[in-house]
């Protein structure tokens, strides 16, 4: 199974009050906010430092949106020795956190793509993923984007991305159904259009024939 990779930030140069993000003190006095809303009192010995953590935290969980994607893909290999079969990475896992809830979705996620001209080293598959997954999101788009990007930069003959994960807006609030995990995916290409590339790269991550995509999944 693929681990988790920690990214090299891409730093964007608009940060700070001038491009109309809070400042870091501005984000600890909100946190505290919430906690005396909780109930609590933030000047107890517990919680003084908790703002400072939070805040240290948010920068792990959602650097994404600091990283372009499009970077990580744009170093590519054209010897590839005429390989003309499909490229998987499968069980990449990853965090994330839903943007109605801010609650933590974590889960796995599988890639093909079948190389027109050039390949991609496996790592930079992993840290593609985690760039999206370290922004608020919906599965559901999370799946939708790492597939476009992958298409729109490697220009392949196909791409496919299934999502598997669990969501702790449904375990840990509301309706409390926990062991329940959602699936997502998007196929494009000839994953799309042939039924027979299409369960190859199901079959290779143990879901042989489990995606339908007539309505467009």
């Amino acid at each position: 199974m693929d681990k988790m990779v920690t990214t090299k930030r891409l730093r964007s140069k608009s940060s700070g009050p001038e491009s109309g993000r809070p400042t870091r003190a501005e984000a600890e006095t909100a946190v505290r906010t919430l906690i005396r809303w909780a109930g609590d009192d933030p000047d107890r010995e517990g919680l003084v430092a908790t703002p400072g953590r939070v805040v240290r935290a948010y920068e792990e969980w959602f650097a994404g949106y600091h990283d372009d994607p499009r970077e990580y893909l744009k170093r590519t290999f054209d010897e590839t020795g005429g390989y003309d079969e499909v490229v998987v990475l499968r069980d990449i896992r990853f965090e994330s956190h839903c943007e109605h809830h801010l609650a933590p979705i974590i889960g796995r996620v599988h890639i093909g793509y079948l190389p027109q001209s050039r390949v991609v080293g496996i790592s930079k598959l992993a840290r593609l993923v985690e760039v999206y997954a370290r922004r608020l999101q919906i599965q559901e788009k999370m799946t939708a984007e790492i597939a476009t990007t992958l298409d729109e930069v490697l220009k392949p003959h196909g791409v496919a991305v299934v999502t598997e994960a669990t969501h702790q807006c449904m375990t840990t609030r509301g309706v409390h159904k926990s062991g329940v995990t959602m699936v997502t995916s998007r196929m494009l290409g000839v994953f799309r259009d042939h039924a027979e590339t299409r369960q190859e790269f199901l079959a290779a991550i143990g879901m042989r024939g489990a995606i339908n995509v007539s309505n467009g999944g």
